[in-house]
């Protein structure tokens, strides 16, 4: 019996509306220019969803980026690791942080919206959240 439920992580990576999975996130879907990278609709055009569910709600996203920078630092020390080996002999450990902090900056607007994501995801189950009528 097929739904027409749409899958988690593609939701996720995509950048949908946890509520439906199908209206964005983000006003515009590029990551540029960066004064826009973190603007949001009220409400999703979709099914109505609040994208800010209280003021302030998205300050605890700098935990969720914090963790997710992290991950990123170990995902490129066992790589690193893998191929080119850490020393304390040489400089193979600065060559690994400068490779890493690289990345990371490089991820960072990435990183910013995704947080908000998966912030989102945490407290907006699929079709549970709330919906928003026009006043018509």
């Amino acid at each position: 019996m097929p739904s027409d439920k749409p899958a988690l992580l593609p939701s996720i990576l995509q950048m949908k509306c946890p509520n439906c999975r199908k209206g964005h996130m983000f006003v515009n879907k590029s990551m540029f220019p960066f004064k826009d990278l973190l603007k949001m609709p009220d409400h999703c055009l979709v099914c109505g969803q609040k994208m800010e569910i209280e003021i302030g709600f998205y300050y605890g996203t700098g935990y969720v980026s914090y963790g997710l920078s992290l991950a990123l630092f170990l995902f490129n020390l066992v790589w690193y690791w893998a191929i080119f080996g850490l020393s304390y002999r040489d400089n193979s450990v600065y060559y690994y942080l400068i490779t890493s902090i690289v990345i990371v900056i490089l991820l960072q607007p990435w990183l910013m919206r995704i947080s908000r994501v998966l912030y989102l995801y945490m407290f907006v189950k699929y079709g549970k959240g709330t919906t928003w009528r026009s006043q018509e």
